[in-house]
């Protein structure tokens, strides 16, 4: 599982900062009540990178689709997969 450390230092990597507040917003329901690992369904989708633009402007939203992909692929998702587009489409693809 990818750690906000290496999600941070991924964006500095290709970024050139951490936006270290896209990725708390993105995973801000790890570990709670329901989801627990499943917190990625909430806001890993293409309308949790349209809240990232509405809240942190558009390079942020490049930042959520790189911590997505990441995170997807970590799931068994790969580039040849439809992105989620919301948390139904999510779940609908297998993924959580």
């Amino acid at each position: 599982m990818s750690t906000f450390e290496t999600h941070c230092q991924e964006s500095i990597d290709r970024f050139g900062q951490p936006f270290a507040e896209v990725h708390r917003w993105l995973d801000a329901f790890s570990g709670t009540e329901p989801y627990r690992m499943r917190h990625r369904r909430v806001r890993h989708h293409e309308a949790g990178i349209r809240e990232v633009v509405r809240l942190f402007g558009t390079e942020a939203g490049s930042v959520a689709r790189h911590h997505i992909i990441s995170d997807l692929k970590e799931e068994g998702w790969t580039e040849q997969d439809p992105f989620p587009r919301n948390e139904a489409d999510y779940v609908g693809m297998g993924l959580y």
